[in-house]
């Protein structure tokens, strides 16, 4: 009896930030839009309308005024409190459909459909209640292994017969090798330009060709995890799906400043929003941190200007994920590193050496101390209930001027209660 040949689906949100975008804004369907990222610097989202008229992705918005001016396309700042809302409410849907799944990024999931009776009309199913509870284009792609269903997303989008849904594993072994010789090897998860241009030194040009290259060869020439591709091609699972995202062992958390900062006390403040949200993810997946990390940094694309880019790190007494204790250390190092006479473009705060609550090695000369978690216990919860940033320490939100700049911002629609759309 043969064994069952996994049904592993890939879930894509169509042109995520821009569809969002159009739920509440039906006047800007076939029109143009982009959205943009931090500071309205780059496209990070493109409508079909923009992409046919060439803007790029990540191509700098001052690129495209003149494109844009000529064809009437529409820029918006970046809404993250929507976006992660209405991600929320796609991968809440999506979960019902089988227990194993894995949010692979806000706009895709992976979802495990092994064993679903009917699964053609239960993958359409899926696409067409997504659009209708939420408004969300998407598409399926179905495959063996999760490079393949990456695969069959893309020529779900790519092929209108698909309708928004294809199934790799429907083909025939004929048919599938004559469709993976047709598809450019830099639309393999992975395969960036760099890799792109490796392989084609290779003779490497095509899905096809990487699917049945040399493997020793592969191998030698590009490592283990090209060698995992290539087996993820050929139906041999090598990347499994993960029904707990795992712990980051790293947590960062930073930002371009939306205008230079001169002074010493704006960059606390902004130190100290980084670090309620650095704490916050910390808390959330029940870990704590023993190092912290502070940076600053000028403008290093003003080359005219004096350049000063200092970084320190400190361990701290004890592993924590306080607020308030972190806030104390990043005060203190920001103070350390500051030099009047720069302008400072960006600063950031990284939580390293991290560990499960409750598991870590102690010091003979600093013994443990009695934490009291009911404190930054209370603030998430309210934080999490009225919207992040409702409770904060005393000293975040006292300056605006670092704060990024959001001059086509929408409302926040679903989030803040002062902007929810009226019928």
């Amino acid at each position: 009896m043969s064994a069952q040949i996994q049904q592993l689906a890939l879930v894509d949100c169509n042109n995520f930030y821009v569809s969002c975008e159009r739920v509440f804004r039906p006047d800007l369907k076939d029109v143009p839009v982009v959205v943009l990222s931090n500071n309205d610097g780059c496209v990070v989202s493109r409508s079909n309308e923009s992409k046919a008229l060439g803007i790029k992705m990540g191509q700098p918005w001052f690129e495209c005024k003149a494109l844009a001016e000529e064809h009437g396309i529409l820029a918006l700042s970046s809404n993250y409190a929507l976006y992660a809302d209405m991600s929320n409410r796609v991968m809440a849907i999506l979960s019902d459909y089988s227990p194993r799944h894995e949010v692979y990024s806000i706009d895709e999931c992976f979802v495990d459909l092994t064993g679903t009776p009917h699964l053609k009309e239960t993958s359409y199913q899926m696409r067409e209640r997504v659009i209708a509870w939420t408004g969300i284009p998407v598409c399926v792609g179905i495959g063996p292994t999760k490079t393949l269903a990456k695969l069959a997303n893309h020529i779900a989008k790519k092929h209108p017969r698909s309708k928004g849904v294809f199934n790799y594993n429907d083909l025939t072994p004929t048919q599938q090798d004559n469709l993976l010789s047709r598809i450019a090897v830099d639309e393999v998860w992975g395969v960036g330009r760099k890799l792109t241009v490796r392989l084609a030194e290779h003779g490497i040009h095509t899905v096809q060709d990487l699917r049945v290259a040399h493997l020793p060869t592969l191998r030698a020439a590009f490592g283990v995890v090209m060698e995992k591709t290539q087996r993820e091609l050929q139906g041999i699972a090598c990347i499994d799906l993960e029904d707990v995202t795992p712990a980051k062992k790293q947590i960062i958390a930073s930002r371009s400043f939306g205008q230079a900062v001169h002074d010493v006390d704006v960059l606390k403040d902004a130190m100290s929003t980084f670090v309620a949200n650095a704490c916050a993810k910390l808390r959330a997946q029940e870990s704590h941190a023993s190092v912290i990390q502070v940076f600053l940094q000028t403008n290093r694309f003003r080359r005219d200007q004096p350049q000063y880019m200092p970084s320190l790190s400190v361990p701290l007494p004890q592993p924590t994920n306080d607020s308030l204790v972190v806030n104390r250390w990043a005060d203190y190092l920001v103070g350390r590193m500051f030099k009047p006479g720069y302008e400072y473009k960006k600063a950031g705060v990284m939580l390293g050496d991290i560990s499960p609550v409750g598991r870590y090695q102690t010091d003979w000369l600093e013994p443990p101390q009695a934490t009291d978690t009911r404190l930054m216990t209370t603030l998430d919860k309210l934080n999490q209930r009225y919207g992040r940033g409702t409770v904060k320490v005393s000293t975040q939100g006292a300056h605006t001027g670092w704060q990024m700049r959001q001059e086509r911002k929408s409302p926040n629609y679903t989030t803040n209660w002062d902007t929810l759309p009226l019928a």
